[in-house]
């Protein structure tokens, strides 16, 4: 089966979470998957799905564990690259999961594959933010064909 890695931005552990729930959907439909809580694109592979999954942090920005990776990947050619995006976010701000649609905008313009529709969770109506994840990750994996 394919091999994931997931790449976590977070500023309060929501999203850590997240990737950990989603960790164990993957695992359960038969595929691997690494955690990174401290993303280095030197440590990333490039012969896996990226599962980007994070908040948004002060007035729209990406969480402070999650730039530096954002900016790396700003720099290199991704074509090789395929990957899905989780964002949480308060929908109360005017900046509402803007944190994945910077990831999301940052991973197209280096010409990386998007495989599905971002998945926007809103806390406000979604407290245990996983929950929605699971369900998201579950359908996708009935709906694509993940090949690497």
């Amino acid at each position: 089966m394919a091999k994931f890695d997931i790449i976590v931005g977070s500023v309060l552990g929501a999203s850590e979470y997240v990737a950990d729930a989603v960790s164990e959907t993957l695992a359960e439909h038969g595929h691997s998957a690494v955690i990174h809580l401290n993303p280095k694109y030197s440590e990333i592979s490039k012969d896996s799905v990226w599962l980007v999954c994070t908040s948004t942090h002060g007035a729209g920005d990406l969480p402070d564990n999650i730039q530096s990776f954002a900016q790396q990947i700003s720099e290199q050619n991704l074509a090789d690259i395929s990957f899905m995006i989780v964002g949480l976010g308060d929908s109360s701000y005017d900046t509402y999961c803007n944190g994945a649609r910077t990831m999301e905008d940052l991973l197209i313009k280096s010409g990386a594959k998007q495989l599905c529709e971002a998945l926007h969770i809103d806390v406000l109506v979604n407290p245990i933010p996983e929950e929605i994840a699971i369900l998201w990750l579950n359908d996708i994996l009935t709906k694509i064909t993940i090949s690497q």
